[in-house]
């Protein structure tokens, strides 16, 4: 989805940076979050959008942020460790300041499905709802939306470009 995605918002006049976040595979916050960090320039027409592991990071960006960026749109979002964890995981922060990443974001969209296999739920999104407000989109039956694993490789999702672009 991102490869298209990134083509799609640079054909209305976004600069799109996809970071290429070390160890990928095993997801942690304390390698994640000071590299993105020192290798972008946020600023107040920012747009961070970010699909499963990607929301933690998103949310420590904007906790970590000195500057109010314009939007922040979160796909399977959650924040918190879900039912099938066993143990916490890295990229979860232990606590979240859910005052500054509000403070520091105009507005926040999550979208999460009734029925993710990971746990990436409606459930999960409405918990981040209730910190920060913003906007809700429950969709039904759309699994993990993007997972290759459970054979939903979402090569388009227009509605993501659709949403940033109501915010031009």
């Amino acid at each position: 989805m991102a490869p298209i995605l990134k083509k799609e918002l640079e054909k209305i006049g976004y600069d799109v940076w996809l970071p290429q976040l070390p160890d990928t595979d095993n997801p942690d916050i304390k390698k994640w979050l000071p590299f993105a960090l020192e290798n972008r320039k946020y600023d107040q027409d920012s747009v961070l959008i970010g699909h499963s592991a990607g929301n933690p990071l998103i949310l420590s960006i904007l906790e970590n942020l000195e500057v109010k960026v314009k939007l922040a749109i979160m796909v399977a979002a959650f924040s918190e460790p879900n039912d099938l964890d066993i143990e916490k995981e890295p990229i979860l922060q232990d606590k979240y300041n859910w005052n500054k990443i509000n403070n520091n974001c105009e507005h926040t969209i999550i979208i999460n499905s009734d029925n993710d296999p990971w746990g990436c739920n409606d459930v999960a999104g409405l918990k981040i709802f209730k910190k920060l407000g913003g906007d809700l989109i429950i969709r039904h039956r759309q699994g993990h939306m993007g997972s290759d694993a459970f054979k939903q490789p979402y090569k388009k999702f227009p509605l993501l470009v659709s949403l940033v672009r109501s915010f031009e």
